[in-house]
């Protein structure tokens, strides 16, 4: 089996670089081989050999495959919130449609992949604090979001930001669930749809 994304690199690294090299190819094989078997169903030395590495790699990097899924978590929250952060300003929903229709062309993936971790929380309770705190991460993006629309409207919140972007966050995952059963019915940025209307609701 071939690296999952082991290319010889052209430049000597240095030590350092080495090693975050290897943590990024042992998260990437875990992510995919957790995706595809579960986190249970995928060994250590499965994601080593997946990556590319032998066993004794991915105990150079990580205490155990807790410690993984905890890193992992909060690489693809940091990732997902710098993606969005990025996105073009302005009134309107254009550029997060986009991500989400970008986001759709690997929802399958995206979506075993959570689910996954959280069937992992729920058989293992010392993992669930570093879901929490993913969970916290993208709610409070949600929560600043909001706040920030309320503000430039000069409108007062119906609600604690907090709160409404508990809603949006619980929303976002149970459409994203539902695009998957039934694609055919339902857009890529249904969530986006939402969200929209959600913003009518609440800043007019």
């Amino acid at each position: 089996m071939t690296p999952y994304r082991g290319a010889v690199p052209s430049k000597r690294l240095t030590r350092e670089q080495s090693r975050a090299r290897t943590r990024e190819l042992l998260l990437d094989a875990a992510a995919a081989l957790f995706a595809e078997r579960g986190v249970n169903g995928a060994s250590v030395e499965q994601i080593a050999e997946r990556a590319g590495f032998s066993r004794g790699a991915f105990y150079g990097n990580f205490a155990d495959k807790h410690d993984l899924v905890r890193e992992l978590l909060q690489r693809r929250t940091e990732q997902e919130l710098a993606e969005v952060r990025a996105l073009p300003g302005g009134d309107g929903y254009e550029g997060l449609r986009e991500w989400n229709r970008a986001r759709a062309e690997h929802l399958e993936e995206w979506l075993a992949l959570r689910l996954e971790l959280l069937l992992h929380a729920l058989r293992h309770p010392e993992a669930r604090p570093a879901l929490a705190a993913r969970e916290d991460m993208a709610r409070d993006a949600h929560a600043r979001a909001l706040a920030s629309r309320f503000r430039e409207r000069g409108v007062e919140p119906p609600a604690d930001p907090r709160q409404l972007a508990l809603i949006v966050h619980a929303l976002e995952d149970g459409l994203l669930l539902q695009r998957m059963l039934a694609p055919d019915r339902l857009p890529a940025d249904v969530v986006v749809d939402a969200v929209e209307l959600l913003d009518r609701l609440w800043t007019h």
